[in-house]
């Protein structure tokens, strides 16, 4: 889903792909805009998601008010925590939400569906390509 949206992106801006484990606050710091990519796990963030989450927030805090964001959460069921999780944080941060959170479910809920790698259907790649691009284009053109 990430990479798909990052691709997408890369047509209409300079465009940063980075997981979680290696994104630091320099790298929230130096951009214009987020689109926050997670799956969700027993109903929350993962936790390398949330880890990033506590590394940055305070060294960020107050220095990135404003910026748009936008996210996608992949889910076996519901999805719907973790996308409030992700709200909350990104309030706290007085980022702008730019769109509603897109959550593909999976539908994995027996334990070998959940340890399974994921494929996600082309339609809704394509709808994380759209996030992605219509997210560059709107940085690039000022709109947020």
């Amino acid at each position: 889903m990430a990479e798909a949206a990052a691709e997408a992106a890369r047509n209409e801006t300079e465009t940063i792909l980075k997981p979680a484990d290696q994104a630091e606050p320099d790298d929230l710091l130096r951009a214009d805009g987020y689109l926050f990519c997670a799956p969700e796990n027993l109903a929350a963030i993962s936790g390398l998601m949330k880890e990033f989450f506590d590394r940055c927030y305070y060294p960020v805090l107050g220095r990135i008010e404003g910026r748009p964001y936008a996210q996608m959460i992949c889910a076996g069921s519901d999805g719907e925590n973790a996308a409030r999780q992700i709200a909350r944080i990104a309030t706290g941060w007085r980022l702008k939400q730019v769109q509603p959170p897109l959550i593909i479910c999976t539908h994995a809920q027996t334990p070998d569906a959940i340890l399974a790698e994921k494929a996600i259907p082309d339609d809704q790649l394509e709808t994380c390509r759209e996030i992605g691009q219509a997210m560059a284009a709107g940085l690039e053109m000022g709109v947020f």
